[in-house]
């Protein structure tokens, strides 16, 4: 990397743009290390109202925030378009109407100011959260990507080389947690409002079981966990049993949490690698948090993790993904256009 950042001016400015889910983000990312700025229009409280995210609304509410939150982040930066050298975005997987705003703005910016285009994956983008608040993390590491459309294990094997050895055959873990959440009537977003009640309630209480796929020792299964919390709730409501949410919270998430560190720890000891890292929006689980520090420190294995700003989807990872991309040499064309199933490792 080195010579690479020799050969060119002093400072590498990426302006990034995010816009996969319901975060309307833009990023300043300098050198792919530094947050110049990391603006993020959030739209939770709208999408409450009816439980889940809403792919229409979410796509009107990105066109109307997307121009000021790309201000604000120059402004908040301290710099103009002219200082900035690239522009990255994501352009899949996500929702497709909202990525094709975000796509859409960069193109136009990218064009008006004459500045090469680079797309970003949207999981690239989580993993590469963990740059940010630890500069000296480089690959080789496994990352564990945990969000709610995903669940994935990958080793990074270098800056943009990625190989996934694991995922989940169904639900991803946050989508299991929305779920529970609307079983147990705590609403939505799920994750966060789960993570709290846990901690009132006990974690061994009741035996949920954690799914093992047959031939695929890194692969996830969520669904039959989900089966056995609703099956729980409707046998205590048939034989007037008290329902103890706190106690599903807490026993539904130590599940969880025993099948992602088990695979993470199997991945660590099969590849030989003592560096790990995990990565969205449920990496700021509180419980996913403590129990992998706890289990990296007795293996020797050092351990990663953003700030909860940087694992719930926002500009500044994009920033991040985008300026390894672009020393690459990754360069879109106008015919760049989203992509809501990207696999990783895929090139568009």
């Amino acid at each position: 990397m080195g010579t690479v950042m020799s050969e060119r001016k002093e400072d590498t400015l990426i302006l990034a743009i995010e816009s996969s889910c319901d975060e309307t983000a833009a990023s300043v990312v300098k050198n792919g290390r530094e947050v110049l700025s990391n603006v993020i229009s959030s739209q939770i409280a709208l999408h409450t109202l009816y439980g889940g995210v809403v792919p229409e609304i979410a796509s009107r509410k990105h066109i109307e925030k997307i121009n000021q939150v790309i201000e604000e982040a120059l402004k908040e930066a301290n710099v103009t378009l002219d200082d900035i050298d690239a522009i990255g975005v994501t352009y899949g997987p996500g929702l497709v109407g909202a990525l094709l705003v975000g796509v859409a703005e960069a193109k136009a910016i990218a064009f008006a100011a004459k500045k090469p285009l680079v797309g970003v994956h949207h999981i690239e983008g989580h993993i590469s959260a963990n740059y940010i608040e630890n500069k000296e993390l480089e690959p080789p590491y496994i990352c564990l990507v945990v969000s709610g459309g995903h669940t994935h294990l990958v080793v990074v094997n270098d800056y943009g080389d990625y190989e996934v050895i694991g995922r989940t055959r169904d639900d991803a873990a946050g989508e299991a947690f929305d779920k529970v959440a609307r079983a147990i009537d705590l609403g939505y977003p799920g994750g966060p409002k789960v993570d709290k009640l846990a901690k009132e309630g006990n974690p061994d209480a009741i035996k949920f079981p954690r799914a093992n796929v047959e031939g695929a020792p890194f692969d996830f299964s969520f669904s039959g966990l989900k089966s056995a919390v609703l099956n729980h709730i409707n046998m205590c409501q048939m034989k007037n049993i008290e329902i103890n949410r706190a106690d599903i919270a807490a026993s539904f998430q130590k599940s969880v949490v025993d099948a992602l560190l088990s695979r993470a720890l199997l991945a660590c000891e099969e590849y030989g690698v003592k560096k790990l890292a995990i990565a969205g929006g449920v990496a700021s689980n509180s419980a996913i948090r403590s129990a992998f520090k706890e289990a990296c420190e007795k293996k020797k294995i050092e351990f990663y993790h953003p700030s909860p700003i940087y694992c719930t989807d926002n500009a500044a990872m994009i920033g991040v993904a985008a300026y390894y991309e672009y020393l690459n040499g990754t360069r879109h064309g106008w015919d760049l256009n989203a992509v809501p199933n990207l696999k990783l490792g895929e090139r568009i």
